[in-house]
């Protein structure tokens, strides 16, 4: 068996040897405690024929206990300084494939073809940069991809509102959007001193399970994202007063945005956070043939 790269000492070894500096723009927070990435890969629930998608592998931490659990791992590095450094890491395991590359420019479902052709239970599971936490999660789901979940480290603030349930002060648009796809739930606390260096915040790994269909049925999804974003806009505004000014000609259209929330049974005196998911929807259907 070989040494865990994820111990301090083992850690730190690595980047004295390469004369690693993290990059701040870059959200560079190194996981050091083994535990923790064994419970991160225990819950996304790989076996022998898994194969899992990592993105921002670092100095290749996660990706080893990852390989060492599934059949294949394909990571995406966008940090060139990292590349011969997990290429040392990583080199016991026959079964990692690294790509340096973007993951926001990356067309996924080709990667996903090309890497895992006869693979069919996909997992992405990551230690998540925290300055595009959101935009990747929303990537992977808007794009359809096929994979049965993804298990994820990031801020905990931000877990918290994927999570959120209606009524209360986190939930928002992000919180509509990722449980339209997925059921989340926040599966660990992670606290900040098991990183190096260590983040301002504390962290929590998030499980997102796609919904084989989403649970409120839309004409256009655009429109109904469009509805829940705009809903949001001001948290201290009246759901109205949202819709009145963020939607396209709301302001002329005000009589049509009133009645349409009458006809939802939406007193136009609520705000966004206060709405289901499928309150959002039966309001979407009535709004979208006069705004489309």
């Amino acid at each position: 068996m070989n040494k865990d790269i994820a111990t301090p000492l083992r850690t730190r070894a690595i980047l004295e040897k390469y004369g690693f500096s993290f990059k701040k723009s870059l959200g560079q927070n190194f996981l050091i405690d083994t535990n923790i990435l064994k419970r991160i890969v225990d819950f996304a629930e790989l076996t022998e024929e898994s194969g899992a998608v990592e993105i921002g592998p670092g100095i290749g931490a996660l990706t080893e206990q990852l390989a060492r659990s599934s059949k294949k791992v394909t990571a995406f590095e966008i940090d060139q300084r990292l590349l011969p450094i997990l290429n040392e890491t990583l080199e016991p395991y026959d079964n990692v494939s690294i790509i340096h590359s973007d993951v926001l420019k990356a067309d996924l479902a080709e990667v996903l073809k090309e890497e895992f052709p006869s693979i069919s239970d996909i997992m992405v599971v990551a230690n998540l940069p925290y300055y595009v936490t959101t935009p990747i999660i929303m990537k992977i789901l808007e794009e359809k991809l096929p994979v049965r979940g993804i298990v994820v480290m990031l801020q905990k603030e931000v877990a918290d509102r994927i999570s959120a349930k209606p009524g209360s002060k986190e939930y928002g648009s992000l919180s509509i959007a990722i449980q339209y796809y997925t059921e989340a739930e926040t599966v660990l606390i992670v606290p900040k001193t098991v990183f190096v260096p260590q983040p301002n915040v504390d962290s929590a790994v998030i499980r997102l399970t796609m919904r084989k269909e989403p649970p409120v049925k839309v004409t256009d999804e655009e429109f109904f994202f469009t509805v829940t974003r705009s809903s949001f806009a001001q948290r201290r505004k009246t759901i109205l007063n949202n819709l009145v000014s963020q939607l396209s000609n709301g302001k002329e259209k005000k009589d049509i945005i009133l009645s349409a929330l009458a006809e939802s049974g939406i007193d136009p005196a609520r705000r966004g956070e206060t709405l289901s998911i499928e309150e959002f929807a039966v309001l979407s259907e009535k709004l979208l043939p006069h705004f489309k």
